[in-house]
């Protein structure tokens, strides 16, 4: 898991303590004098089981535009605008003071989630009454710590962990550095070997009219345009039912193997009976394992009502397929080679939009918007609370979504949500997971 936290506060709360606290060693200058830390600061930490980025920041100020102060706090701006989480420090002791409230108000209209943190709680009754005051900053609760004496540090990993973005897919597993994995799949005998062939100029597969002649999933290193691609031919995909054969249940389980592996899914189908029951499965299975797909018609070069097949197709894909709008269809004919060359640019097409990432504020600006249109609905006599959205990771695109009640969003509401983030941000035809999580309200009290 990799994400950046930053440490805000006025001066003198003890920014500079807790980073040499959480980072394992004395990297920023710490003094009792106000305003020694200046520039940003970023060091490698660790808090329990959490490994992150920390960035120290100058102490927040309400400074005079053109000082030295005020490119403190642009420093200290850019930190919050960089970091997937904030730490807001206060002194407990001191209590809330103006300038904490001021700097509340400021960092709460910022799209990075917040924690508020009560610093020198070490003497608990003289903390106290500074600690209930924090409730005053609508931050949600103050985590009490003391980063001196190391105080407070589990409950501290608890809230940063409940707001860290999720983990990344390992690339080394998924290929990210290698060749682009390709399927091949379809029901028996609609010339996925064909294609196969056909894109890489041999008979690097065997064919023949029957079905059933593919059994192994058959892996073919290819280049296309500089670009490195491994396709896999894969055995045809019958109904469950009428798979009775052990070679052909192993067919049928090293083809959804391949499915699983791949970055980009090409479903034939064959033009003269499109978008049958069995391809419709399949197209599901390929949305269930998060895979990027493009759909090739075959042997459109004898079907005989093109216009007919086209609306039928697109209907079908509508009624089965809501959940996943835009999906690419390229009409071919593998034995001819007709419309072969539109595949390629449609599949790294599909790939970009796969591997696609957006970025925070914009997300919460369309969130806001979303949100503002149609709230969610009450649960049992409660308004439902969407509090911020940040995209988790790409391959698929996935989202995490902080509310006030995570289990009691409907699915409707859900789709909702995936339907909006696809018309907004161009997101066709690939999976849109979205993860519905708990955590602090970074903008508003409880």
């Amino acid at each position: 898991m990799s994400f950046t936290v930053a440490i805000l506060g006025r001066p003198n709360v003890g920014k500079s303590t807790l980073f040499n606290r959480l980072v394992g060693r004395r990297a920023a200058l710490v003094h009792p004098e106000p305003g020694v830390t200046r520039d940003r600061r970023e060091g490698e930490a660790r808090l329990h089981d959490l490994e992150f980025t920390l960035i120290d920041t100058a102490g927040l100020d309400q400074a005079v535009p053109g000082t030295l102060q005020s490119s403190m706090q642009a420093q200290s701006e850019r930190a919050l605008a960089e970091a997937d989480i904030a730490l807001l420090l206060i002194d407990a002791r001191a209590g809330v003071t103006p300038m904490d409230q001021h700097f509340a108000d400021w960092i709460r209209k910022s799209p990075t989630p917040v924690i508020l943190v009560a610093n020198k709680c070490e003497g608990a009754a003289r903390a106290q009454s500074g600690l209930i005051e924090a409730y005053e900053l609508g931050l949600g609760d103050p985590i009490p710590i003391s980063a001196e004496h190391a105080e407070g540090m589990s409950d501290l990993r608890d809230a940063v962990a409940a707001l860290a973005p999720l983990p990344e897919e390992d690339a080394t597993e998924d290929g990210a550095d290698g060749p682009l994995q390709l399927a091949i799949v379809g029901r028996p005998n609609v010339g996925k070997s064909t294609l196969i062939n056909r894109l890489v100029g041999d008979e690097r597969v065997i064919t023949g009219p029957e079905p059933g002649v593919t059994r192994d999933a058959i892996a073919v290193e290819w280049r296309w345009r500089d670009h490195p691609i491994r396709l896999i031919d894969t055995a045809g995909l019958r109904r469950r039912a009428r798979v009775t054969e052990t070679v052909e249940q192993l067919s049928a389980a090293d083809a959804l193997n391949a499915i699983r592996f791949a970055h980009v899914v090409v479903l034939v189908l064959d033009g003269e009976a499109v978008a049958e029951r069995q391809d419709l499965t399949v197209a599901r299975q390929v949305i269930e394992e998060g895979r990027a797909m493009v759909l090739a018609v075959n042997k459109w070069d004898i079907v005989a009502d093109r216009g007919k097949v086209s609306r039928q197709l697109s209907v079908r894909l509508q009624r089965s397929l809501p959940q996943v709008r835009g999906i690419p269809v390229v009409n071919i004919s593998a034995l001819t080679g007709d419309g072969v060359e539109k595949l390629l640019p449609a599949v790294f097409a599909a790939y970009e939009v796969w591997n696609r990432r957006i970025q925070t504020g914009p997300l919460n600006r369309w969130l806001d918007d979303v949100i503002a249109r149609h709230p969610p609905p009450l649960a049992q006599g409660r308004r439902l609370r969407l509090r911020y959205i940040t995209q988790a990771k790409a391959r698929p695109p996935t989202f995490a979504v902080f509310a006030s009640r995570p289990k009691a969003v409907p699915e409707s509401y859900v789709r909702y949500l995936q339907n909006g983030l696809r018309e907004t941000f161009n997101l066709p035809g690939v999976p849109i997971r979205i993860n519905l999580r708990a955590g602090k309200n970074p903008y508003a009290p409880d």
